[in-house]
């Protein structure tokens, strides 16, 4: 059942004859705006959760070029990791959890990203047109719940309906002429979310945000998290190139071997490290079980480590196989588990 908020963002939609009778899990896809009201009510969502609430985040990290993988409710290695690269870059405390500080910077950054479109209307929009500035304006009225087709890009009956409801609502002028003033102002009429102001603390109740160095400056979370947001971004490098095929002494996207793959993720971060597998091992610091951004090592084909890859989480790595080029891994598998000799940090 909807509560009075969300109803009555309902009720002004076009959607609302479908989704007043169906379940959450068919209209949690409806707009930005019904999925911002539902998220702000929701609890808090962390690592190992599933549901409808962690589409709404996977679509808004999305949208913002934060999550790549698939929108699949899964809160797994992935959301979290771009989860905690979208806290780091908005100085919020990075714990990869969706608490009300990060649902209301995502639908601020999400709002400023669709407002941002706006600087690419060349020319007002005209009844009868087609091209990449009608999309714009169909992106804005779907992204209010007033345009329920396809972004196409022609000004048809449906992209005039939903200028005119728009229109009638606001009361701006929309559907003779559309123009990027005109739209920003309709992005300025929706209701904004009251900023948090409270300061973030770590367990131990000391201020995070704020916590000081010894000369007087800010640490704060970019210097605390730096080693997690590191190895948030080499998965997701690691990640952009799956797929890749292997090549023998391949150290570049157009073929890989093993350490030419691994020692590339890491140079795109500007981290040097030695060229072969054996030459990683003796570089890499030891850890007793590997986290997230450490390498997995193997013995293969000679005695020794021959072969390595990048864990990512839930017992997986990402490498460059002979058969199928960069994929992901099971450490549980067999063949991975009788070879297995250890992990090691680069950091």
């Amino acid at each position: 059942m909807l509560n009075g908020t969300v109803g009555q963002v309902v009720k002004r939609s076009l959607l609302y004859g479908f989704v007043v009778s169906q379940p959450l899990a068919v209209y949690v896809d409806a707009y930005p705006v019904l999925n911002n009201k539902i998220l702000l009510e929701a609890d808090d969502l962390q690592y190992g959760e599933h549901g409808q609430m962690v589409r709404i985040v996977q679509q808004k990290m999305q949208t913002l070029s934060y999550y790549n993988d698939g929108i699949d409710s899964e809160f797994g290695v992935f959301t979290e990791y771009a989860l905690k690269k979208f806290q780091y870059d908005r100085d919020i405390k990075v714990n990869g959890v969706v608490d009300t500080k990060v649902k209301t910077e995502l639908i601020r950054a999400e709002k400023q990203a669709y407002l941002n479109q706006l600087n690419d209307l060349s020319e007002p929009v005209f009844p009868g047109m087609h091209g990449d500035n009608v999309k714009i304006v169909q992106e804005a009225l779907q992204y209010f719940g007033y345009y329920e087709g396809n972004i196409d890009g022609i000004y048809g009956p449906l992209t005039r309906k939903g200028l005119e409801i728009a229109e009638k609502e606001h009361g701006i002028e929309l559907t003779d002429e559309v123009t990027g003033e005109a739209l920003e102002q309709l992005y300025h009429t929706e209701e904004t979310t009251e900023e948090d102001s409270t300061d973030y603390l770590d367990d131990n109740g000391t201020d995070f945000v704020n916590e000081q160095d010894e000369s007087g400056g800010t640490v704060g979370a970019r210097n605390v998290e730096t080693r997690t947001v590191i190895n948030a971004s080499v998965i997701d490098i690691a990640q952009s190139l799956i797929g890749t095929p292997y090549t023998w002494g391949g150290e570049t996207p157009a073929g890989f071997d093993c350490s030419g793959f691994i020692q590339y993720v890491y140079e795109d971060l500007g981290i040097t490290i030695p060229r072969t597998v054996s030459d990683i091992w003796n570089f890499a610091s030891p850890v007793e079980q590997p986290s997230i951004g450490d390498i997995v090592f193997f013995e293969t084909y000679k005695p020794g480590p021959s072969h390595a890859g990048i864990y990512i989480g839930d017992n997986r790595f990402i490498h460059a196989g002979q058969t199928n080029g960069v994929e992901v891994s099971d450490l549980d598998m067999t063949y991975w588990q009788g070879r297995y000799l250890g992990a090691k940090s680069i950091q």
